[in-house]
């Protein structure tokens, strides 16, 4: 569907864009749910729509099909709370006229959960106008965004990307 595109955030749409995908992950991340029967009777899901993303969030590596019907989410799977999280609260602020259905908080302490982007170098929560497009390395060079990356953040890219150099500077 994407062929054309060179871009993460549609790559994952690939994987979880449609609708009932994201419920059902959901359901799996914060509900706790495994079984192909809770899925379907929770979310009011056609029992072969329900088949047909289960198997494939199986092939495409966000769930481990058990014995039976039951399925659980890989560490892929798992990573995508945090997307839920940022996505409900979006909706909660433009999308729930009532106020939020669901609140996210800490098992651990019961505070709340939220999702923020900040920028690893001056822990600064830019608005979305302070944040830029830059080519990474995967970028098709025939179609990059319109800037290369700052000194700064290439150099986190060479230190993610090359261990040995994270080693040496940290000697």
């Amino acid at each position: 569907m994407y062929e054309r595109e060179n871009c993460s955030a549609a790559r994952a749409l690939e994987l979880i864009g449609e609708r009932w995908s994201l419920l059902i992950i959901r359901n799996a991340v914060f509900a706790d749910m495994t079984r192909f029967s809770d899925f379907e009777r929770r979310l009011g899901v056609a029992p072969n729509i329900l088949a047909k993303r289960l198997d494939g969030f199986v092939a495409d590596g966000l769930m481990e099909r058990r014995a039976g019907r039951e399925y659980l989410l890989t560490e892929k799977g798992r990573e995508l709370a945090t997307v839920l999280i940022a996505l409900t609260e979006w909706g909660d602020r433009w999308a729930a006229p009532q106020g939020p259905p669901v609140l996210y908080e800490h098992q651990d302490c019961g505070g709340p959960v939220h999702v923020h982007a900040r920028c690893a170098h001056c822990r600064v929560e830019p608005a979305p106008g302070e944040v830029l497009a830059v080519a990474g390395p995967g970028a098709d060079p025939r179609r990059r965004p319109p800037r290369d990356p700052s000194p700064l953040h290439a150099a986190a890219l060479e230190l993610r990307d090359n261990p040995e150099v994270s080693a040496a500077k940290g000697q």
